[in-house]
């Protein structure tokens, strides 16, 4: 080969690697974060599955096999919350027994992160609810009760942040107005605000000042109430709000397949959604997190 060609052909070979070499990393998969939310509402202390002549669950629930579930789903991702949206006491004789400590105590065991406060929850008293704290392991937020003259004040936060895989995810809770709804004995002095403004306020804090990759709403508002569309709801608080991506839901016991998607103020997206009551559903919500910050999610519902 004369040396003319031959630095032709190497100077072409050089260059071919050069490019390759600048174009490569575009090849390579972007890291994906991925966060998995688990959730319940409206237990109501039903520690062990129904019967199976129930007509209408059964089989269904138990708290053993709602471990189990739990557990695998961990295994499969570390990155993994659970949460629970209200209405934890009352139902069975479990809460007659013990006021609420097993409840407390086994959502322990399973590792519960977060839960709000739902208005069946006062139904041995604020003051049963405050002897039951030293019992759970994981922590009450509600940003739309005033307990600063009970014996809750300090105990119950508006929100909370946890961490996951390098990402801030931001906690709050809603609560139903109590009053015809709870004896006021039983709730004393606690307070109620209005949730869409404190969702406003609370939301802008938790993106803005405290810069949340994800915000969840714990809400125990009820779904949707056809016979007073006025009515704070669920969905009336997705649409008239902004920066939640979740709202997990209780109250109305309502039974959704998968998560309704509703557009918020701003004309993005929120997911709402809801297991029913009594443990016989687990609702599963995924959230995948790309390199330039863009979030995509799926849920589905999981029968205990």
């Amino acid at each position: 080969m004369k040396r003319r060609d031959f630095i032709k052909r190497t100077g072409a070979f050089s260059t071919m690697a050069l490019v390759g070499g600048i174009t490569l990393p575009s090849f390579i998969a972007k890291k994906q974060r991925h966060i998995t939310i688990l959730h319940t509402n409206d237990t109501h202390s039903h520690i062990e599955p129904f019967k199976a002549n129930h007509n209408r669950f059964p089989n269904g629930g138990g708290v053993a096999r709602r471990a189990t579930l739990i557990e695998q789903i961990r295994q499969e991702n570390e990155n993994t919350l659970l949460l629970d949206a209200g209405d934890i006491f009352q139902g069975t004789p479990y809460f007659n027994y013990f006021g609420g400590e097993l409840e407390f105590k086994l959502m322990s065991i399973l590792k519960y992160d977060v839960a709000t406060i739902g208005n069946h929850d006062f139904d041995n008293s604020i003051e049963g609810l405050y002897k039951q704290l030293p019992n759970a392991k994981f922590d009450f937020v509600s940003a739309n009760y005033d307990f600063k003259n009970t014996v809750l004040d300090t105990h119950v936060k508006p929100y909370k942040i946890l961490h996951k895989d390098g990402l801030k995810i931001g906690v709050f809770g809603l609560g139903i107005e109590l009053e015809g709804l709870v004896g006021k004995k039983m709730y004393k002095e606690t307070g109620y605000l209005n949730p869409i403004e404190i969702t406003q306020d609370i939301t802008r804090q938790l993106k803005q000042e405290e810069q949340c990759d994800l915000i969840i709403c714990l809400s125990h508002l009820g779904y949707y109430y056809k016979s007073n569309p006025d009515k704070v709801s669920d969905l009336t608080l997705a649409k008239a709000t902004k920066d939640i991506d979740l709202i997990i839901g209780g109250h109305t016991h309502t039974f959704l397949p998968k998560p309704t998607i509703v557009k918020n103020a701003d004309g993005k997206n929120t997911l709402v959604n809801q297991v029913g009551a009594y443990g016989v559903n687990l609702g599963r919500i995924d959230f995948y997190f790309d390199e330039d910050a863009t979030k995509t999610a799926k849920g589905t519902t999981i029968l205990v």
